[in-house]
């Protein structure tokens, strides 16, 4: 079984600012124009895609994007995904891993402006995850925002525990 050092070097990966390692590896050379009242306000990339490693005690951060993002589980440890509405909602989660027997799932979406954050379990069986992101339209770090943790509890006061862990 290969230690996440194996994937930093390997895929080449880079710190997060989220949290975590990444590094992109496609985007597409098309791009979709946008206007006002578009969920983007200039030109984005169709599609964009990622590789993004956790590991033990790493968190994505509670954030949002304008787009809508497919995670794909690759390796390593389950990953939960918690995602709280950007508008209207309940609260929900799914859990990326190998095995389905178990209620994990191989890919799983988070639609545009929800906000959301991952985490693997601690310490794991494989000190790590490793995943990929799909991104469409296009990832641009311009349409990333972090979570403000009191207006997060205010609205979803239920799942303080879980917002608290995630920013």
């Amino acid at each position: 079984m290969q230690k996440a050092e194996f994937w930093q070097e390997r895929l080449e990966l880079l710190r997060h600012p989220e949290g975590g390692w990444f590094r992109e590896t496609w985007r597409t050379a098309e791009s979709l124009p946008f206007s006002d009242g578009a969920p983007c306000t200039s030109p984005r990339s169709c599609a964009t895609a990622i590789y993004y490693l956790l590991e033990a005690g790493d968190r994505s951060t509670l954030h949002r994007i304008r787009s809508d993002e497919l995670w794909l589980w690759h390796a390593g440890d389950p990953l939960r995904i918690s995602v709280f509405p950007g508008g209207e909602g309940t609260p929900s989660s799914f859990t990326l891993g190998p095995d389905p027997l178990s209620g994990n799932e191989l890919q799983g979406v988070v639609a545009a402006g929800d906000w959301f954050g991952a985490a693997p379990p601690s310490p794991g069986l494989s000190g790590y995850t490793l995943v990929s992101c799909v991104v469409a339209p296009g990832f641009e770090f311009r349409d990333f925002a972090f979570a403000k943790r009191e207006e997060l509890i205010a609205r979803f006061p239920l799942h303080r525990g879980i917002i608290e862990n995630l920013t």
